[in-house]
């Protein structure tokens, strides 16, 4: 029963790996000039300098690394907050953990301490953190007072934010360019530590599904079956934070990511938590390229941010999500 029931989800994560490629070559085609996809074959094969090969190499392929980094990365914490919190509402985004990162960067800028990308990176996972930490204490008992929580939180931490920016310019010019999620401009700085990061955290959160399945089941069977919950909680709230922030490090506040990739998946991952994290990592990159491909081309005169786009289309699973189970969270 088992190997037949792990044979559907086996070609569903092959359908969607195969779908990544798909997307991530369309990725470094489109925009708005388009490179044809014999022209980016060649860009790497038979180099020649020309603008397309610049464009190639240059922007798109650090951009399209960039989108999977990142979308792996936030649709694994939205598994890991849901799965954790037992709540299908959590986001890093809506539980204020990616306006805790912001914040972190903000005060840092102000106070001369985000001058480097490594300290900007520690910054975001400190504010991370400790915003997770504060909304989980507030709201745990109840799925919607979390997000309640999360979404006052997220709104004293950008209202102390935007005083800060207004009141000192050159924060303000610093905080600009990352204040809106968003993979443009993002692909000239340099990635391998937040790449990194994210790689490390990604297979911490595989080396987790095992405590997650059991305490998605409840405390007192992860207990029955040996699981140390105080253990496994505190290492899945440092790999969400090792995700939420590095992942809003590098490319700005991205909401909503987190939570529609999991309720995407939730159904052929037929409660297994390992698949949902499988699935997740490779739709996530999926849906953060398309919204950015998107971005690119909704606009003759420019592009819209990719946050944007992504918040276009979560918020209606976010209204759906809490009118489906706003009952019995209440």
């Amino acid at each position: 029963m088992g190997e037949a029931g792990a044979l559907p989800r086996t070609a569903f994560l092959l359908a969607a790996l195969g779908l990544l490629v798909v997307v991530a070559v369309a990725s470094v085609s489109m925009g708005s000039h388009t490179v044809p996809p014999g022209e980016v074959w060649r860009a790497f094969t038979g180099y020649a300098g020309t603008d397309d090969h610049l464009i190639v190499r240059g922007i798109r392929v650090p951009r399209t690394i960039l989108g999977i980094c990142a979308g792996a990365a936030l649709a694994a914490a939205g598994a890991l907050m849901q799965t954790l919190t037992r709540n299908p509402l959590a986001e890093p985004g809506i539980l204020g953990v990616t306006a805790g990162a912001g914040f972190a960067i903000t005060l840092g800028t102000v106070f001369g301490l985000a001058g480097s990308q490594a300290a900007q990176l520690g910054l975001a996972l400190i504010g991370s953190l400790l915003a997770a930490l504060v909304v989980q204490a507030v709201g745990r008992t109840a799925p919607l007072r979390l997000v309640l929580a999360g979404v006052a939180l997220s709104s004293v931490l950008a209202g102390i934010s935007l005083g800060l920016r207004l009141t000192l310019p050159d924060a303000f010019d610093h905080f600009r360019f990352w204040a809106v999620g968003s993979l443009a401009g993002r692909e000239q700085l340099p990635l391998t530590l937040p790449a990194v990061t994210i790689v490390v955290a990604l297979v911490c959160a595989m080396a987790l599904t095992r405590p997650l399945n059991a305490l998605s089941l409840g405390e007192d069977v992860a207990h029955a079956l040996g699981i140390h919950v105080v253990r496994s909680r505190l290492a899945v709230l440092a790999v969400i934070t090792l995700l939420a922030g590095a992942a809003t490090a590098v490319a700005g506040p991205i909401a909503f990511l987190g939570l529609m990739v999991p309720h995407l998946v939730r159904r052929p991952a037929g409660g297994s938590v390992p698949w949902l994290m499988a699935y997740s990592m490779v739709l996530g990159p999926v849906l953060l390229l398309v919204s950015d491909i998107a971005s690119r081309v909704l606009l003759t005169t420019g592009e819209v941010p990719v946050a944007v786009v992504t918040a276009f289309v979560g918020a209606p699973v976010l209204i759906w999500s809490a009118h489906r189970h706003g009952a019995e969270a209440l």
